[in-house]
């Protein structure tokens, strides 16, 4: 929980597992309709406003500093759960890219295929470790 990042930026969350490693954001918008897609977020009726989703919640950055210190391929996701909603519309994302509302998270769980237990071990180890995120 709560990676800093050397840029004062961190992440969210870094959920790790044999369906690979997601770098997770929350964002709680209570009781809104929310509208994710086309490069863009809703929120109830406001104007879309832009919304890139690529690299913005350290995907990239958590798979450079794992793979750094793993012998192997380290996937890393990203998952946006939007907590507190009324309803969630998802039009488009990129393809490594999840969104989903609080209750879907656990839909993660049983993914598999990606990394080994003792992978998942070497990663959870490297994670830990904050030093490891100091060059991130």
């Amino acid at each position: 929980h709560s990676v800093p990042l050397p840029d004062g930026t961190e992440i969210g969350h870094l959920l790790i597992g044999p369906g690979g490693v997601f770098a997770v954001h929350a964002e709680h918008h209570p009781q809104a309709s929310v509208r994710i897609g086309d490069g863009t977020l809703r929120i109830g009726d406001t104007d879309p406003e832009p919304y890139a989703l690529g690299d913005r919640f350290g995907a990239g950055r958590a798979q450079r500093v794992l793979e750094a210190y793993c012998t192997f391929p380290v996937p890393v996701g990203t998952v946006l759960v939007f907590t507190g909603v009324a309803s969630l519309d998802v039009v488009t994302t990129p393809p490594d890219v999840r969104v989903l509302r609080e209750r879907q998270v656990s839909a993660l769980a049983p993914l598999s295929g990606v990394l080994t237990p003792t992978q998942v071990e070497r990663v959870y180890d490297v994670a830990r470790h904050r030093e490891a995120w100091a060059g991130a």
